[in-house]
């Protein structure tokens, strides 16, 4: 009766949903004090193996330590290691196990040698035994069940900040008889540091940029809002490309602590005079085709938030022919990497964009995709993915 009414009373505390504190606390009120076990050490496994019980042993084991010879013992059994101190105070261990992974371990010791009967421990081992494993399971379940409520809240707020990151780039981007563009993203999780946009200054001048934030996820898109709202606040006071990359790079020095960097493809056009004002900031050149050839944009400085001041900071400006072709990406696009371990090539991507040239340019972005989808086979992506496509009409 004793036993069916603690087994019955752990059940109805479970079902209750107690803590796992008030668990604990019928667990050690069953073995102390009806039972009769005289001392029991509980470890539990919560990332790292932890007592999370213990009763009837000295101050001196106020900090016990897990000895990795428990992991060894799969069945209930008497202590014969002799290293540490748990294998000189206990008797009997009583593992836990979920298929092959131990969730427990419960030590008990009680042999009184002036007493010739058979201990509690000894005697109670099949009920202790269950009742432990009745808990332990519980325990877990907890565990699990907490583990789902962070997983599902944390996918919420990643839900909550994909949703405005989406806000943070262009609603609608240039096409008109004189400039066409358009943009195609792939985070490689919910959230990324890839950024691209286009600010118009005038009726005939925009800037339009394209970066990378080093890193993925949330900590880089962080950074990448940043850079967002740095920018636009910076083109109401002054549209010189090199002031502005002074400042952010001196934002990001602030803010990043030298922890983030950033690549960045800045430009200035004018659709009257067809003047391209550009600086490349450590980032991919884009590529710009036009009277049968193709030209890098690579002149800059270095990636930002690495130094400041800047060194060897350089514009260049160039008049851009009609029906030119601007490509340009994040490396995401060239890190790409197929089944024999090759990346895409600057190669195939200039054959790409040469085919479709006479296609829109968001024709032109999803054939790139198409391609390196066929590239890469079942090989997964393994960065955040920008491309930003402009034709001068």
């Amino acid at each position: 009766d004793l036993k069916l009414n603690s087994l019955l009373e752990m059940t109805k505390a479970i079902n209750n949903n107690l803590s796992t504190a008030q668990l604990l606390d019928i667990y050690q009120d069953v073995l102390e004090n009806r039972l009769k076990v005289g001392k029991l050490v509980l470890f539990s496994h919560d990332q790292e193996w932890i007592c999370i019980l213990k009763y009837g042993v000295d101050s001196s084991y106020n900090h016990l330590e897990f000895e990795p010879e428990l992991l060894e013992i799969k069945e209930i059994e008497s202590i014969t290691f002799s290293k540490g101190n748990l294998s000189k105070r206990f008797e009997i261990v009583v593992p836990v196990y979920h298929k092959q992974t131990p969730l427990a371990f419960v030590l008990l010791g009680d042999i009184n040698e002036d007493k010739v009967e058979m201990s509690s421990a000894i005697k109670h081992l099949p009920f202790i035994q269950t009742l432990t494993n009745v808990m332990i399971v519980a325990i877990e379940n907890k565990k699990l069940y907490k583990s789902s409520i962070q997983k599902a809240t944390i996918q919420k707020e990643l839900e909550l900040a994909q949703g405005m990151q989406k806000m943070l780039f262009p609603s609608s981007l240039p096409n008109t008889e004189e400039l066409e563009m358009n943009a195609l993203y792939l985070p490689h999780q919910q959230v990324g540091g890839d950024y691209y946009d286009v600010i118009w200054i005038n009726e005939v001048e925009c800037v339009f940029c394209l970066a990378d934030v080093s890193g993925k996820g949330l900590a880089a898109a962080m950074l990448m809002s940043n850079l967002q709202a740095a920018l636009r606040v910076l083109l109401k006071y002054t549209q010189n490309l090199t002031e502005i990359v002074i400042d952010i790079n001196q934002l990001i020095c602030d803010n990043a602590k030298a922890e983030k960097f950033i690549s960045l493809f800045i430009a200035k056009y004018n659709t009257g005079t067809r003047k391209l004002s550009y600086i490349n900031a450590g980032h991919n050149s884009p590529l710009l085709f036009s009277n049968y050839q193709t030209i890098s944009l690579d002149k800059g400085c270095t990636l930002l938030g690495i130094m400041n001041p800047l060194i060897s900071l350089e514009t260049e400006t160039l008049l851009v022919p009609l029906n030119s072709i601007l490509f340009a990406y994040t490396d995401g696009l060239t890190d790409t990497v197929n089944n024999s371990d090759e990346t895409l090539s600057i190669e195939e991507i200039k054959n790409t964009v040469i085919k479709n040239k006479l296609s829109s340019c968001e024709f032109i972005n999803k054939a790139m995709l198409f391609y390196l989808e066929e590239f890469k086979a079942e090989m997964p992506f393994v960065d955040d993915i920008a491309m930003l496509t402009c034709k001068f009409k």
